[in-house]
């Protein structure tokens, strides 16, 4: 079990929620719930801890599904909290401030959430989508028995990362961060699909420290980008984290590597082939139409918490920073030049 997938599985961001002031009916104003909220999990999978510390000071009647608001911004739930983190805070907050509704749920931003039942489906549905991309097939996910099924969710749930492994190997969701050994003993990255979401936030004006970076506060801002990253055995070795960031954004980098212009056609015909998330289709819309690459500047990379330098081979960031369903999440700024 590698060091680094260990760190990942414990990450934790240290939250301090607040309840919206229009949800208040008791005086004083309750104090925020302080919670530790793991990097792996999801926003809803916190409301048992977090509603019986409102409880007393919330309106009567049943409560509406319950949402989160970081600055005005509703979070999206099905987002892995970390990757929220990451993408939101450019100057990494701590505690992060979030604020908790009960009421108001904000459908004409988020798609519905029904608590754990719509995390859990969720997360399957991504399995299997990474699965179909891994193997071209997603049987081993379709076929998992209903024991494995509810352990598997639950050492995600737990953070059980030794449980998450026994189950998990059984699906055969190998990718290129894996290694063989050739018949000169030489250690080999395996060819393989990337599942990869990469998130990517423009931005016109230049910034050299962090806290100046412009807010996030709408999610038109936001590029959702579902692209596979393939990588063949000969070149894994030397692949680096920038070369795969170059590969999903053709829009931005035009001038890619031969070798992965025949993977890249692959990917457009591919794309919508594999089972879309919910409430999510697999989109390149908000994408800039053409920018030269010269012109074009990656400012910021995030990786679970970390910004490794991109230099770094790609098939160590896959074995290392990917997410327990299997896709590895990319948060990336762009500095990109003042359409005029």
């Amino acid at each position: 079990m590698e060091e680094a997938q260990k760190y990942v599985w414990e990450g934790a961001i240290p939250l301090q929620i607040h309840l919206h002031e229009s949800e208040v009916t008791t005086l004083p104003t309750p104090p925020p719930a302080l919670i530790l909220a793991p990097r792996i999990g999801y926003l809803p999978l916190l409301v048992p801890q977090i509603k019986p510390h409102f409880s007393n000071a919330l309106p009567p009647g049943s409560p509406d599904t319950v949402w989160f608001d970081y600055n005005g911004l509703p979070l999206k739930w099905y987002i892995p909290t970390g990757v929220l983190f990451d993408l939101l805070c450019a100057e990494p907050e701590r505690p992060w401030n979030l604020t908790v509704h009960f009421r108001g749920y904000p459908s004409n931003i988020l798609v519905p959430c029904e608590g754990e039942d719509s995390v859990k489906w969720g997360f399957i549905n991504s399995l299997k989508e990474a699965a179909y991309i891994i193997n071209g097939n997603c049987k081993n996910v379709m076929n998992m028995s209903q024991p494995d099924q509810v352990e598997l969710w639950r050492s995600v749930l737990n953070g059980n990362l030794e449980a998450y492994v026994r189950i998990s190997s059984k699906l055969k969701l190998g990718t290129v961060g894996d290694e063989y050994t050739d018949s000169g003993g030489q250690g080999q990255v395996k060819t393989g699909r990337v599942p990869v979401r990469l998130y990517v936030w423009s931005v016109s004006e230049d910034f050299d420290d962090l806290e100046d970076a412009p807010q996030i506060d709408s999610w038109d801002k936001i590029s959702y980008i579902n692209r596979p990253v393939e990588i063949h055995g000969e070149e894994g070795n030397y692949f680096t984290l920038q070369d795969a960031v170059k590969s999903i954004l053709p829009e931005y980098f035009p001038n890619k590597s031969s070798t992965n212009e025949e993977s890249s056609r692959d990917e457009d015909e591919n794309e919508q082939k594999v089972p879309s998330e919910e409430g999510e289709k697999y989109l390149s819309e908000n994408v800039e139409s053409f920018y030269p690459s010269d012109n074009v500047e990656i400012k910021l990379v995030r990786i679970q918490g970390i910004e490794p330098k991109m230099e770094i081979p790609f098939s160590w960031v896959v074995k290392n920073l990917t997410n327990p369903e299997h896709y590895l999440h990319i948060c990336v700024c762009l500095k990109v030049p003042q359409v005029l």
